[in-house]
């Protein structure tokens, strides 16, 4: 496992504390796991993701990452309806190792409240998090 330092946490991007990102795409929001996470987790072998048309509330179980080492719970860091997930994740769900805020994004969800995005961290808020 990497320290901290070492990872990747890009401007632009929201953070949820349960390791979670959200990024505003229009009047959408793309979710996916942070670095920090798939670094934890180790070589991803399984991700479970739900289907379209899915509801969630903040902090809802969305799916799971599984791992050799373990299954980890994926949470939502804001409310709404699943738009669309990324189903290249199926065949390849090491693209979260090798690219979380790129094409190992997990889900496009549009939210129930655009405002509550104000209540996720920046990147220098997730970092501190992740040292305290």
């Amino acid at each position: 496992m990497k320290k901290v330092e070492e990872l990747s946490f890009p401007d632009g991007i929201l953070y949820y504390k349960e390791h979670t990102w959200a990024k505003k795409e229009g009047g959408l929001i793309r979710v996916g796991i942070t670095d920090y996470a798939q670094d934890q987790l180790g070589d991803i072998i399984f991700i479970e993701l739900p289907v379209i048309g899915d509801e969630f509330a903040t902090g809802n179980e969305f799916g799971s990452a599984e791992s050799p080492k373990t299954v980890s719970s994926l949470y939502m860091p804001v409310g709404g309806i699943i738009e669309s997930v990324n189903n290249k994740l199926e065949g390849s769900p090491d693209l979260v190792n090798s690219d979380p805020y790129g094409a190992g994004w997990m889900i496009m969800v549009k939210p129930y409240d655009l405002s509550k995005l104000a209540g996720l961290l920046s990147s220098d808020g997730y970092v501190s998090f992740l040292k305290e």
